[in-house]
């Protein structure tokens, strides 16, 4: 059987990406008939002056073929008589380097190409290091253009030194460079007369050659659980894809992260029993008994995995909104999603020099080192030990778009020294002594909606009843636990995440609390509702408009704003995300407090 390269095309815009790939099909014959007939025919109306334009064969986008410009990934698959071949060529445009991330997240190898007539630029250094992050340890160079320079070889010697200058911060397995011309054919698939002096391989068929088997420690046996299967009472299997190793019908397995352990009864590969399974088959594995396992557990044989909540990642940003410490994500790794927070931007790596800059915020494409806290255990591996563990992506939970992608640097140890204490009384026991439903009621609006004035008169009313309560006021908090935080983004994020902290805190004890925030982040109440609990979580959107709060200023703080004495201020100099679906909704504007209070309290007992 041929063994098969996933390898990728990249390098900056108009480096001859696209051609080269559809230039080494064209040669080596591997398009259809009708394939052939059609390029001829979209490159007469093309940009290349009726020559064939080979970028044509991959482009296939219309806003591609407009603007010259690949925006997309595309996937080709190939044969020639000695391998099978995926590429995926991926656009140079900075705009688009999350979809050149994605690209080389599935390959064994990159071909970078490098224009010989500029030589190596931010772009190419850019998509090196995304290379490296990726986990590909093959990359080839090929440096295009070479007509345009009349195949000089003293200026390709000299782009040589730059691009060695540059891996030789990276543990690259291999790395090879290639003089050649996507347009003309050069070194493509067959050796050029212009080249004299090169004495290497063609591009195919170095491709075909090189060996780019996983070198990494493959003992033992790893399986993220992807579902349980139940078809009926006398069966459980725990069904996914064998990522590490193989594993066999008698052996004893243990599960992570309960650590629990079970013989193998049956294995099952496309669904038929089997004695084996091994490394890249989709397995179901039935044990002889009943243990607690579940979507995103890892059934594990002789391997040391990490399990744990806490770890330092290096990750690239690819958000178009800016990332701040203490921001929470969905964070996916093998198949567990839980929420994750990042604690701390340690540094951010430049592009260019490769050296750690200190940053207190990351922009779109830049890439750092970051240590992240999550709100339940995982189990993972360093990336470098086992790619298939060590790799995550964050997810923003508002708008559901892939944020960052990054992989696993370490586990930070200070989580090795931290065990959740079990408590003999617990929530249960101190909600019944007090005869309620422990929540926490967040009033969340604009500065002078009436928040605090609300809340005070539900802590009054509930307090009346024979509630057991406590009120988290906005500026009482802040002049105490909170005293040490300003007013910048990730202030508010860590000013709102302590609270939600404090809150779940006093719901353990019982309590029902109120809290009154602004809390202008849509992303900051939903990890806070996250922390609390989502059946404890009852938001109110006190929706009374920027106007008549204004109109109020009882604290002269709108005035101080417009002036623009206090930055940061939220509906003025700063944004206020309305809530998309509260609880409870109230515009107090010409309300009397009595009225509001009996509106909220007749909500609010349905929900207690």
């Amino acid at each position: 059987m041929q063994s098969l390269l996933k390898f990728i095309t990249c390098g900056s815009v108009d480096d001859g990406k696209s051609t080269l790939i559809g230039h080494m099909l064209y040669d080596a014959k591997l398009i259809f008939t009708d394939q052939e007939k059609a390029l001829e025919l979209d490159s007469k109306v093309g940009s290349t002056g009726g020559e064939i334009d080979y970028s044509l064969l991959l482009d296939g986008l219309m806003a591609e073929r407009e603007q010259g410009i690949t925006i997309d990934v595309a996937y080709r698959y190939f044969t020639t008589d000695n391998r099978s071949f995926i590429v995926a060529d991926t656009p140079g445009h900075e705009e688009y380097t999350r979809n050149m991330a994605v690209g080389a997240s599935f390959a064994d190898l990159a071909v970078i190409l490098v224009d010989a007539s500029k030589g190596v630029l931010v772009q190419t250094k850019r998509h090196t290091r995304i290379c490296a992050l990726m986990g590909i340890k093959h990359v080839v160079y090929a440096i295009n253009k070479m007509d345009i320079i009349d195949y000089d070889e003293n200026t390709y010697k000299d782009i040589v030194k730059n691009i060695k200058r540059m891996v030789s911060e990276y543990e690259f397995e291999t790395f090879y460079t290639i003089p050649v011309s996507a347009t003309v054919g050069d070194n493509i698939t067959t050796k050029s007369m212009k080249t004299v002096w090169y004495t290497g391989d063609t591009l195919l068929k170095y491709l075909e050659d090189i060996d780019v088997t996983d070198k990494t420690d493959d003992t033992g046996f790893v399986l993220p659980v992807q579902r349980v299967c139940r078809p009926d009472l006398n069966f459980r299997g725990f069904q996914g894809q064998v990522e590490v190793g193989g594993l066999k019908v008698g052996e004893e397995i243990k599960v992570l992260p309960s650590r629990e352990t079970a013989v193998v009864k049956s294995l099952l590969n496309a669904g038929k029993e089997v004695d084996e399974v091994v490394k890249g088959q989709a397995a179901t594995v039935q044990l002889d008994r009943e243990i607690d396992c579940s979507r995103g557990c890892m059934i594990v044989k002789d391997v040391h995995l990490h399990v744990g909540k806490m770890f330092t990642s290096k990750l690239l940003w690819m958000d178009d909104s800016k990332l701040v410490a203490g921001k929470t994500f969905v964070l996916k790794i093998g198949t567990k999603t839980t929420l994750a927070t990042v604690m701390n931007i340690k540094y951010k790596i430049d592009v260019n020099s490769g050296d750690n800059v200190r940053a207190e915020k990351l922009y779109k494409n830049e890439i750092a080192v970051c240590d992240i806290s999550c709100s339940d255990n995982i189990v993972f591996d360093k990336f470098a030990r086992h790619k298939e563990l060590g790799g995550f992506i964050l997810i923003d939970n508002v708008t559901n778009m892939t944020a960052a992608c990054g992989v696993v640097e370490h586990k930070l140890r200070r989580d090795d020294n931290l065990f959740y204490q079990q408590m003999d009384i617990t929530r249960e026991l101190r909600s019944n002594q007090k005869n309620q439903a422990p929540k926490t009621i967040w009033l969340t609006g604009l500065s002078g909606s009436g928040k605090s004035t609300i809340a005070n008169g539900l802590e009054k009313r509930l307090f009346a009843e024979g509630k057991h309560t406590m009120s988290l006021d906005g500026d009482n908090v802040r002049m105490g636990l909170n005293k040490n935080l300003g007013f910048k983004e990730q202030d508010r994020i860590e000013n709102i995440r302590r609270i939600a902290e404090v809150a779940k805190l006093m719901n353990d004890a019982g309590l029902i609390v109120i809290t009154s925030f602004i809390s202008p982040f849509i992303s900051d109440r939903k990890n806070a509702a996250a922390i609390v609990g989502e059946d404890n979580f009852i938001e109110i959107y006190v929706s009374t408009p920027i106007e008549e709060c204004e109109r109020r200023d009882i604290k002269g703080l709108y005035k101080k704003a417009r002036n623009g004495e206090i930055p940061n201020f939220s509906g003025i100099s700063s944004p206020y995300e309305a809530p998309v679906d509260p609880a409870i909704t109230i515009d107090t504007t010409g309300k009397d407090l009595e009225d509001t209070l009996d509106y909220i309290m007749s909500e609010i007992s349905k929900l207690l």
